[in-house]
């Protein structure tokens, strides 16, 4: 028996290289610990999407009925070749983070036995499944009306259990909440499984340092205030006069001898708006005219309105009275 400990305790020095001196007492930042549950989930739906994308010839909904058992299958199968494995997850491999086992006595760093491994994959997979098949499992625990039984009784347990199951997902749920909280007093064990398993992040290789690019940093922190600064200039901007203004003082001469040549109702022949024949035409105050909605919408929407041929000031809409000669071909 001593043998084989000590075998087994070179194969897992081996296993873990150079770093297995680490100090399991070094803090992790809870940023770190956060991000690798992250990078998992994002991990986790990775494949779950390449997975669904291999069906997608099917019918839909194909993959329905199988989903929650799919998804733990999956989950499983990452398990095996990462966290069993490594005593790691994919996310903490790429942070320099491992687990660590809690109930080990020694000050060295000591991997995670298979049955903490199993444990917090049961813990992590077995409650989200069992949310998705609640409804579906209460027929199968003896609810149904047989011998003495009455249908009401039934119902009335049936009532009961699925009261008693909504009980019990609100308890673990305020748990979760209890445990987050003291995860960030702490910084230990961000989510319950950790902690029941007895699994602490640790890092995985001495003075490992989260990296900050400052550069990066002030580049974007740059972009944001200016984005900001924009949207919080731009409504204060009156595009359309200032539209206006530029087009009066670039096309100013041209404009002021094409009006010239245009006589008294040619302006009247189209909205200043919509380009269109001036239905119920209205004048704001200038030479322009205007169909009643367009203007009557424009000036609700923006107290503020300016003619957008000539740049005046919008006044109350006036119905504009047009006379019209008939004359013979």
């Amino acid at each position: 028996m001593g043998l084989e400990s000590e075998n087994d305790q070179k194969k897992t020095a081996r296993s873990h290289g150079p770093h297995f001196d680490m100090n399991p007492q070094t803090p992790v930042l809870r940023i770190s610990q956060l991000d690798a549950l992250e990078l998992d989930s994002a991990l986790e739906q990775l494949v779950w999407t390449q997975f669904s994308l291999c069906f997608q010839n099917c019918r839909p909904g194909f993959l329905t009925p199988l989903e929650p058992e799919l998804r733990v299958l999956l989950h499983l199968l990452l398990w095996r070749f990462t966290l069993y494995s490594n005593s790691a997850t994919v996310g903490q491999s790429l942070l320099s983070l491992r687990y660590h086992s809690k109930f080990s006595l020694s000050p060295r760093y000591r991997p995670l036995s298979p049955r903490q491994k199993l444990g917090l994959a049961v813990l992590t997979a077995g409650p989200l499944w069992l949310q998705e098949r609640s409804h579906r499992l209460l027929p199968y625990l003896g609810l149904s009306s047989q011998g003495s039984v009455s249908e009401r009784e039934s119902g009335l347990l049936h009532r009961g259990l699925r009261n008693a199951l909504t009980l019990v997902a609100g308890i673990v749920k305020f748990t979760n909440l209890i445990n987050f909280l003291v995860f960030l007093r702490n910084g230990r064990h961000p989510i319950l499984a950790e902690r029941i398993t007895g699994a602490q992040t640790v890092f995985s290789k001495p003075n490992v340092a989260r990296e900050v690019n400052y550069k990066y940093m002030n580049r974007e922190l740059l972009w944001h205030g200016f984005a900001e600064f924009l949207i919080f200039l731009f409504p204060l901007i009156n595009t359309k006069k200032l539209k206006a203004t530029i087009l009066s003082a670039v096309f100013g001469g041209e404009s002021a001898s094409g009006e010239g040549a245009r006589e008294g109702q040619e302006l009247w022949k189209e909205c200043g708006l919509c380009g269109e024949w001036p239905t119920m035409p209205h004048t704001v105050g200038c030479q322009h005219v205007f169909c009643y909605y367009c203007i009557k919408s424009h000036s609700i929407a923006d107290p503020y309105l300016i003619c957008p041929k000539c740049g005046a000031e919008a006044g109350q809409p006036k119905l504009v009275k047009l006379e019209v000669e008939m004359t013979d071909r």
